[in-house]
């Protein structure tokens, strides 16, 4: 296990949110600090749904350089699902192909605020459909 290369998360996303002294009024309209908090907030949020709804242990995955990383690992039944989380409607997921093209797995997943859109080597499921995930799960 490589220990300088970890990621901590909390219970609930509102905590996390209470402890970075983040205001309702900064979360709802947006602003400066809220972009510097706002992946880490989504992060939380998907593993809280991995975690209350589906019941899954999500792994993270981090290259040794630590210049590539996959938010979550999750262990289906026959196979590993890599999980990337994007904030917005970036559809660039650079470390997941990477990822892909080195292990090829089953499939791989990227959640964000777009659609969902099946390409050839990933699917984006948008953050408010993460139960799409069982579909994966269980294959």
């Amino acid at each position: 296990m490589e220990l300088d290369t970890f990621k901590m998360f909390l219970l609930d996303v509102g905590l996390l949110a209470a402890m970075g002294g983040l205001s309702e009024k900064v979360i709802l309209e947006g602003s400066r600090i809220f972009t510097e908090f706002k992946g880490a907030l989504t992060e939380q949020y998907v593993l809280q749904q991995l975690v209350s709804e589906l019941g899954v242990t999500a792994y993270y995955y981090s290259t040794p350089n630590s210049r590539g990383e996959i938010d979550f690992l999750l262990q289906g039944d026959t196979s590993v699902i890599p999980l990337e989380v994007k904030a917005e409607e970036n559809l660039k997921a650079r470390s997941l192909r990477a990822f892909c093209e080195k292990y090829n797995p089953r499939f791989a997943v990227r959640s964000s605020m777009s659609d969902f859109r099946e390409q050839d080597w990933m699917t984006n499921v948008p953050l408010y459909d993460l139960l799409y995930l069982a579909n994966y799960l269980s294959e």
